[in-house]
């Protein structure tokens, strides 16, 4: 057998104790380890990537800083977004918000100074640094420890149950197997009558 003989590119190896099923079903499971894993890695790395990117410094709003911060009413929206009329959080975060502005600061300026004045909760989303960025990656991780958990599952119920061992004819009494056979046939004819 040459090193390519398994099919897909996989050397196989050359003393093995294992026949060659083994080894094909033990490099096939290696395959989908790596290919989980390389997916991981970039998901993982793209999620990263994305928060720590560097955006074009734009001249920040008080719809877009709104947009960002959260409103400490109780509501669960951000203070553009807070579902009461007159709400005092609103009436109070958006002076705030507005000379920050004025003053010519940039938008992380205004979050951090907001993040200092009013606590970290008013943050929409959380910083992508520190303690922080778990809150970022560990969806990431636990959508794919649920998913690799519900491949597994679903490879176990696929396989094929091994079949019941049989007893061999050999190893029954023949006169017990008469006596099974002698009562079937006494039950169906009194069923049929």
């Amino acid at each position: 057998m040459t090193a390519l003989s398994l099919g897909r590119g996989c050397p196989e190896p050359a003393f093995s104790s294992a026949g060659p099923g083994r080894v094909r079903g033990y490099l096939h499971g290696i395959k989908h380890v790596a290919c989980a894993s390389t997916v991981a890695v970039l998901v993982i790395g793209l999620s990263v990537a994305s928060l720590t990117r560097a955006d074009a410094p734009r001249r920040p709003t008080l719809e877009s800083i709104g947009d960002q911060v959260m409103c400490l009413c109780g509501c669960v929206a951000t203070i553009n977004h807070c579902p009461h009329r007159d709400c005092a959080t609103v009436a109070e975060m958006r002076p705030v918000i507005a000379q920050e502005i004025a003053a010519g600061k940039d938008e992380t300026t205004i979050l951090q100074d907001l993040a200092i004045r009013y606590g970290v909760q008013v943050l929409a989303a959380p910083p992508a640094h520190g303690f922080s960025l778990t809150a970022w990656i560990l969806p990431s991780i636990g959508l794919l420890a649920g998913l690799s958990f519900v491949v597994a599952v679903a490879r176990r119920w696929r396989k094929p149950r091994p079949a019941l061992a049989s007893v061999p004819d050999k190893a029954l009494d023949p006169k017990l197997l008469a006596a099974v056979e002698e009562e079937i046939k006494a039950s169906r004819m009194t069923t049929r009558d």
